[in-house]
């Protein structure tokens, strides 16, 4: 059992060693509490659980606490994915809702099941999802002085292999702030997602440039024709350089690879393979 989680980078938050600390103990307690979780359940079921609790800390850009759109509005996406059944399904701007990525978790075993903007919300509220604001205090503050309208690149995501084999993973986004209304980021496509029974990956950055690289399943592909999860990444990451594009990654392989890199100082992560490991 292996599972790996990331809250974006740094530098989406305001960069100080108080906010730095904050991040490194919630980032331990979930990583741990996933791996707890991860004992009894799932790769799919952990890795659903794992991003819900980081959709629920504001420290992250993801759930509660999102960045707010260039309209005043949060709009949030996410997805999932079974490396087990090669599912996958999501959210893409769905409004007032607290869990992103449960949703994606009920559209699992429909037919249609990525789903954008009222669509998104109309099946939230006939499975139960209430009506929730995401927005803190502090987005709000930082929304009204136009802040952080270049440097928002924060995403929450999770890797997970269970003990009988079977890899998922889960991305969930509240955006990047002051994007044009209803802009599409990776975190909902398998650009930003995507597993199969080689390997899992997350990914966080600039939606953009990921999308760019088919960063997620450019890797997995990879794996899955015999690369390590090392080379894997890095080979992605070369061809990243062409155009200086900002991402960072969190994965495992079939094998037990567990990884993590960044093309840009630096994202932040979690990690349970036996030992607890924290980005520092």
């Amino acid at each position: 059992m292996k599972l790996i989680i990331h809250g974006g980078f740094f530098s989406e938050s305001s960069t100080n060693q108080e906010t730095k600390k904050a991040k490194q103990d919630a980032l331990a307690e979930i990583v741990t509490l996933g791996y707890e979780y991860l004992k009894t359940h799932s790769a799919l079921e952990t890795v659903v659980y794992t991003v819900a609790l980081l959709e629920d800390n504001e420290l992250f850009n993801a759930g509660i606490g999102s960045q707010i759109q260039s309209d005043g509005k949060v709009r949030l996406s996410a997805s999932l994915m079974d490396g087990k059944t090669e599912k996958f399904s999501g959210v893409i701007n769905v409004e007032d809702v607290k869990n992103p990525i449960e949703i994606a978790k009920d559209l699992i075993n429909y037919d249609d099941r990525v789903l954008s903007g009222e669509g998104a919300q109309n099946f939230a509220r006939k499975n139960g999802h209430v009506f929730f604001n995401p927005i803190t205090a502090q987005r709000q503050s930082e929304y009204e002085a136009k802040l952080n309208q270049q440097n928002n690149k924060g995403t929450v995501g999770c890797v997970a292999l269970d003990d009988e084999g079977n890899l998922a993973a889960a991305t969930s986004t509240g955006g990047k702030g002051f994007e044009i209304p209803c802009r599409v980021s990776d975190s909902a496509t398998a650009a930003g997602n995507y597993a199969n029974q080689y390997a899992g990956i997350s990914c966080t950055g600039v939606g953009e440039d990921i999308v760019s690289n088919a960063t997620a399943a450019k890797i997995v592909t990879r794996v899955t024709d015999g690369f390590s999860l090392k080379d894997a990444c890095d080979k992605t990451f070369t061809e990243l350089k062409a155009f200086d594009g900002f991402a960072g990654v969190v994965g495992i392989s079939s094998l037990g690879e567990i990884y993590h890199c960044d093309s840009h100082p630096y994202m932040v992560w979690a990690s349970f393979d036996v030992n607890l490991q924290v980005f520092s």
